[in-house]
C-alpha cells in the first residue's frame, strides 16, 4: 500500500507531466510557425516522450491499485518571442520537473517505499538527460544561431530526431 501523500504525489506528477506535453507542443508551433522546422520537430518528439512520462505514472499508480485522478491541464502560458526565450523556458521548465520528481523521491524515501523509489530511479536519470539537451540547445544556439548557414544546418539535424517510447518496465 503506497503512503497517501506519495499517492498525492504521483497523481499531481501525471498532470505535470501531461502539462509539459502541452508546453512542449506549444513550443514546436512556435518553430513551425517561424520556419524552423527541425525544431518544431524537436519539441514534437519532446511532447510525446512527456505523454508517455504521463502514462508510466498512470500504469504505476493502476499497478499498485491506486485510484487515477486526472485534473485540468493548464494552458502554457509562456511567452514565445524569440527562439532563445523558448529555449530557455525548455532548460527552466526541465528543472522545475527535475525537482518535482526529487520531491517525490524524498516522499517515497521517508516513509521507505523502496518500490516507489526504484520506479523513480529512471526518472531521475532521465531528468538528467532531459536538463542535459535543454543546456545543449541553448549552447548550440548561442554559438551557431547568428550564422543562416550554421542554423540551417542545425535546424536539419534537429529534423532527423525520431521518437522511442521509453524502456521502462514497470
Amino acid at each position: 500500500m503506497l503512503d497517501k501523500k506519495v499517492i498525492e504525489l504521483l497523481n499531481d506528477q501525471v498532470n505535470k507531466e501531461m502539462y509539459s506535453a502541452y508546453l512542449y507542443l506549444d513550443f514546436s508551433n512556435y518553430f513551425k510557425h517561424v520556419g524552423l522546422d527541425g525544431f518544431a520537430n524537436w519539441y514534437e518528439v519532446q511532447a510525446k516522450e512527456e505523454m508517455d512520462h504521463a502514462m508510466l505514472f498512470v500504469k504505476y499508480l493502476q499497478n499498485n491499485n491506486v485510484a487515477v485522478e486526472l485534473a485540468a491541464i493548464a494552458k502554457p502560458d509562456v511567452k514565445l518571442t524569440d527562439t532563445m526565450t523558448v529555449l530557455k523556458a525548455g532548460l527552466k521548465h526541465e528543472e522545475y520537473v527535475t525537482d518535482l520528481i526529487h520531491t517525490i523521491y524524498d516522499a517515497a524515501s521517508k516513509v521507505k517505499d523502496f518500490r516507489t523509489t526504484q520506479f523513480l530511479d529512471w526518472f531521475v536519470k532521465e531528468q538528467g538527460e532531459e536538463e542535459t539537451n535543454a543546456n545543449d540547445m541553448i549552447s548550440k544556439m548561442e554559438l551557431f544561431g547568428g550564422d543562416a548557414r550554421a542554423l540551417y544546418l542545425l535546424d536539419s539535424e534537429l529534423k532527423s530526431r525520431a521518437y522511442s517510447a521509453p524502456s521502462l518496465v514497470l
